[in-house]
């Protein structure tokens, strides 16, 4: 398979990764469209430097996270996020009224964190792993740990204050 054809293929297949990552660094449709684009461009542009030594999402995570966060940086935009939940309740499957109620405040007082704090819970909601976690981030395992456990502690005490 051609190079472009195979890159195609894989940006096609993991668009959802790119989404997520625009939906929550953007606010409005046009910023997300261009970041959206401008992480593409920037996967293209690092596509012979993927070595498979680590996996193919750990990798893509790393460049969309890196332009996004980058992207906010150089062009000095105030940060405008959209509300997490857009994010990922709509992958959850939540039937319990108090279960959804929960989830909503967890997702308010997350708005709350700062940009990379946000980029960890989100790779934490998604599942991965510590390991791939600091792969992407560029940081230690037992630093994403820390990390994860003070967030974690962060929105314990956010919320309990809240309520």
């Amino acid at each position: 398979m051609e190079k472009k054809d195979r890159f195609f293929q894989i940006v096609k297949q993991n668009e959802g990764l790119i989404f997520k990552v625009a939906m929550l660094y953007t606010y409005n449709p046009q910023d997300r469209e261009d970041l959206y684009q401008e992480i593409v461009f920037q996967l293209w542009k690092s596509f012979d430097s993927f070595s498979e030594k680590s996996k193919l999402s750990t990798w893509m995570y790393r460049v969309a996270m890196n332009t996004a966060i980058y992207n906010l940086k150089s062009t000095k935009k105030q940060v405008n996020t959209v509300p997490l939940e857009l994010v990922t309740m709509g992958h959850a499957d939540v039937s319990d009224k108090l279960e959804e109620e929960r989830l909503k405040l967890l997702y308010e007082h997350i708005q709350l964190l700062n940009l990379l704090e946000k980029g960890i819970i989100l790779l934490f909601l998604e599942g991965k792993s510590h390991q791939e976690i600091a792969e992407i981030i560029g940081i230690t395992t037992s630093n994403v740990g820390t990390k994860i456990s003070r967030i974690k502690e962060k929105l314990k005490s956010t919320i309990t204050k809240a309520n």
